[in-house]
């Protein structure tokens, strides 16, 4: 009953619902793009599918990367395909996986637009990532026989007072899940609060913590810091993006005063602002070189280097002193930060800023573990540089509070994979 009350409610909302993918088709062309996909539409050809991963937006595909790069990694013949609401989720999907699997855009949960897509794709198994309640998705699954995994829960207090409003719909969605696993205990004490089952319920921990880094990148790291000299400091700002540069140089240019040696490496985000950074440098009187030219051991005179490479990141952060994390330092329309837990893992102390929607819990997290530091503007970031430059110890304390952050955390893609492992096989 209470989930025919909530689809004839959803075919209300419709003319609201087309008027708002109209207006955001004029303020971002994204949503322009592939709407029948929205209503379960597909072209005739397209094939089935092993694997169903619906992760809403960035922050969803972030916590699903590992989970689905593990499962290719042990079975590259598996068929997935990635469904998201929103194009910054379908460019990271794209992003992070290429042609590895397919993306969709999810279909509204009407059940025809649901149904539509779930016969055409026949997939052996639904994981809905973080806490994404769809009725008529659920049940569509369940009345096909398909089992449905909620990997990566994170369910507050608050958010299960909530649900309490809407308990009869949200208990027969949940009592539809075939497992969920979750990020906490807490989690996990929130879902039986709801009336789910215990024996459905097992807490794995936070993909989002899994960071796959090269046996070597230690060893690299080494040899990189020797080429930039052992005794000059050193800032990595990775990731950055435009107006983000500009911010960091002058810093830079402050921070010089007390620390004349220092070395600011910049890595833009996108390859085609390389050389936007090497003229922004070289325009503000700096000694700037690209790393790309950088032969043996880097000249003393260069005051900035730019990180003109591709995939070479966490062994930049492995080399530094201090690692900034751009994406986050300015508002920045379809970012909301990048990954902080890459100098996290390398024992590296890490700044960021206060954008980080995409990674909201992950930053909460660091910051409480005592492994990074969140700021808000030009004269905190100013600050918080020249407080790590001046003392050694608590740039070594803080990057090992990372490392430990890190280590903690880890073991949740295998921990998840084996308890769907038996649901995905067994059709």
């Amino acid at each position: 009953m209470a989930r025919r009350l909530y689809t004839l409610l959803l075919w209300l909302a419709l003319p609201v619902v087309m008027i708002r993918l109209g207006l955001r088709t004029v303020r971002s062309p994204g949503y322009r793009r592939r709407i029948g996909e929205r209503f379960g539409r597909s072209t005739p050809d397209e094939r089935r599918c092993d694997l169903w991963v619906h992760a809403v937006s960035v922050g969803e595909v972030n916590a699903a990367t590992p989970l689905v790069q593990r499962l290719l990694q042990e079975n590259n013949n598996l068929d997935i395909v990635i469904t998201t609401m929103t194009p910054t989720g379908a460019r990271q999907v794209a992003d992070t996986f290429g042609s590895e699997v397919r993306h969709r855009f999810a279909p509204y949960d009407y059940p025809f637009a649901v149904r539509r897509f779930i016969n055409q794709f026949s997939p052996r198994l639904l994981i809905l990532m973080e806490t994404e309640i769809w009725p008529n998705m659920i049940r569509s699954c369940q009345e096909k026989g398909i089992p449905v995994v909620m990997a990566n829960v994170r369910l507050s207090a608050r958010s299960a007072r909530g649900y309490r409003f809407v308990l009869p719909l949200v208990r027969e969605g949940l009592n539809n899940v075939s497992l969920f696993a979750t990020q906490s205990e807490t989690d996990r004490k929130n879902l039986l609060s709801l009336g789910v089952d215990a024996s459905r319920t097992h807490r794995t921990g936070s993909m989002k913590f899994e960071i796959r880094m090269p046996a070597s990148v230690n060893e690299v790291a080494q040899a990189v810091r020797r080429d930039w000299s052992p005794n000059r400091p050193v800032i990595v700002a990775g990731s950055t993006h435009d107006g983000e540069e500009s911010l960091l140089l002058r810093a830079f240019q402050t921070l010089l005063q007390d620390f004349p040696d220092l070395l600011l490496v910049i890595a833009p985000r996108h390859p085609e602002r390389f050389d936007t950074a090497v003229r922004l440098a070289s325009r503000a009187g700096f000694v700037v070189n690209r790393r790309t030219t950088q032969s043996g051991a880097l000249d003393c005179a260069v005051q900035i280097q730019i990180a003109d490479t591709m995939g070479e990141l966490p062994v930049l952060y492995g080399a530094a002193d201090i690692a900034v994390v751009g994406g986050s330092l300015i508002p920045i329309r379809g970012i909301g930060g990048h990954n902080i837990l890459e100098p996290c893992a390398v024992g590296v102390p890490v700044i960021f800023g206060p954008n980080m929607g995409n990674f909201l819990e992950i930053s909460e997290i660091t910051v409480a573990a005592g492994a990074g530091f969140q700021v808000d503007g030009e004269a905190a970031l100013l600050r918080q540089l020249h407080r790590l430059l001046d003392d050694a110890h608590l740039r070594s304390a803080v990057g090992e509070h990372g490392r430990k952050m890190v280590d903690q955390n880890t073991g949740a893609t295998q921990k998840t994979c084996e308890l769907i492992m038996p649901l995905l096989t067994r059709r």
